[in-house]
């Protein structure tokens, strides 16, 4: 009987701790800026959640923990590749991701690219989110969040959920804040890691990337730390990049998952929006 007590005992804390995690990540608005030991697993790892998910709670440890699901099926990077016109075709993710145990996409090659490494991280996010539960996704939103036509084409740019998230400009603002309404968005100094972030380069281009934080190197310069997919790192990885290297940026949290469930597949889209400028604030500094 005691036995018995104590593992239903164990049982009812796993189960209120996991229930304590599903609400949205909060934040005091000062700047989330990492410390040096902080980056030192270097570019492929699969530690996001255990290095940068101490200073989160909420949705965004679930995007963590993704990341390091997605990252898993890359250990080194495996291999950056972006060509509309190419055969195979290009695979926005290299293996074939599943919602809620249903595929997404049968991936024409085992590389990935930006927006697609995001998008995965999204998904798995969600299923671990909804993990021990048995969510009913409608028909035509499962296939509003393919990756790839049923006879195996490419998805074009806007066209539901995923071409809204792969479309050039802020794609996670078109995709989470307005068609799903899965998300908000927030002003740089409030990101924290495991939010959604778009940017824009001064060069020209942009990047879809998982923010990891502000970090200032070794001459006080301040960085972004982020995680995708891109040429640099074969792939997917950790990146740390000058902010002066960046024109603007869109940063978008997630805040209602549930919405999967219950968004209008046919939400029209503004993406007639403009980013926001990194006013870099030192003396606005996150304590941890």
């Amino acid at each position: 009987m005691k036995r018995f007590l104590f593992i239903f005992a164990l049982f009812l804390l796993t189960f209120c701790k996991t229930q304590n995690q599903l609400h949205p990540t909060s934040d005091d608005g000062s700047w989330f800026v990492l410390k040096k030991d902080d980056l030192t697993a270097g570019t492929h790892h699969t530690r996001h959640a255990e290095i940068f998910g101490k200073y989160v709670s909420g949705y965004n440890l679930y995007v963590l923990k993704a990341i390091d699901i997605v990252q898993a099926h890359a250990p080194d990077g495996g291999g950056y590749f972006a060509g509309l016109k190419a055969d195979p075709p290009e695979s926005p993710i290299g293996y074939e991701l599943k919602l809620f145990g249903k595929s997404l996409i049968t991936p024409p090659r085992p590389t990935s690219y930006c927006s697609g490494s995001t998008y995965a991280a999204f998904i798995e996010a969600l299923n671990l989110i909804f993990a021990g539960r048995t969510p009913k996704l409608s028909e035509d939103r499962f296939e509003a969040a393919r990756m790839q036509e049923p006879d195996g084409g490419r998805r074009e740019d806007h066209v539901k959920l995923w071409g809204k998230w792969n479309a050039d400009g802020y794609g996670n603002h078109f995709a989470l804040v307005q068609y799903t309404k899965m998300g908000v968005r927030i002003k740089p100094n409030q990101a924290r890691p495991g939010d959604f972030m778009n940017i824009s380069w001064e060069n020209g281009g942009g990047h879809s990337v998982i923010f990891l934080g502000w970090y200032l190197d070794e001459n006080q310069t301040p960085n972004v730390v982020y995680w995708s997919s891109q040429k640099r790192t074969n792939g997917m990885g950790d990146e740390v990049v000058p902010i002066s290297r960046i024109k603007e940026v869109c940063v978008v949290r997630l805040t209602n998952p549930q919405n999967i469930l219950h968004f209008n597949i046919e939400q029209p889209v503004d993406i007639n929006i403009t980013g926001d400028k990194i006013n870099w604030q030192p003396d606005e500094v996150f304590a941890h």
